[in-house]
């Protein structure tokens, strides 16, 4: 992975972790500051900048991703393909492209913007709490999938019939549907009358 100014400074030479930054904002997305990864996500929760990117394949249905079973934050759910935070100073779009290799091993195709949503969600399980602002993408998948285990505990498509039938047995993340009804006029638009979505 190239290395950018951002991804630099969240990096260390001499393999002891660093603590995640996380970029605040206002309510109108406008950066204000940094803060620890878990301190802005404990209860009540800091607003911060966030993605989630939905990508599609050559059918029209929809990569989710179950979050692994080792994750500190929402384990062993379902959710979009991909969600995360910029460090503070990358680009939104950047942090989209980014993860999604680090998760899954594949550069979304036709990646776009599909707006911003804002939200406020308790999880009742752990106690964290997602105060976002969030960027959305929406994109193909062309490749072949090769999800990095400490972070994905399984993947699936699904059309649209089979996403509510899920939902309707299966735990997701407590932010799904919120960033999901957000980009749909987007999804709509990559996948056509005939998706469905």
């Amino acid at each position: 992975m190239p290395t950018s100014p951002a991804t630099a400074a969240n990096s260390s030479s001499n393999g002891t972790p660093q603590a995640i930054l996380l970029e605040l904002v206002d309510e109108h997305g406008n950066t204000i500051g940094t803060a620890e990864k878990l301190s802005a996500h404990q209860a009540p929760g800091q607003l911060h900048r966030a993605f989630s990117v939905f990508l599609f394949d050559e059918r029209g249905r929809l990569l989710l991703q179950r979050r692994a079973l080792g994750k500190y934050h929402s384990p062993g759910v379902w959710s979009n393909t991909c969600c995360g935070h910029p460090y503070p100073g990358e680009a939104p779009f950047a942090a989209a492209a980014r993860r999604t290799h680090e998760e899954l091993g594949i550069s979304p195709s036709l990646l776009a913007e599909a707006g911003t949503v804002r939200y406020n969600h308790p999880d009742p399980d752990s106690g964290l709490v997602e105060q976002e602002f969030n960027h959305l993408f929406v994109g193909m998948v062309q490749a072949p999938l090769r999800p990095d285990p400490e972070e994905v505990g399984e993947t699936a498509f699904v059309t649209p019939e089979e996403l509510a039938d899920r939902h309707a047995e299966a735990p997701f993340s407590a932010w799904f549907m919120t960033v999901l009804d957000a980009a749909r006029p987007a999804i709509k638009e990559l996948t056509g009358p005939s998706g469905g979505w």
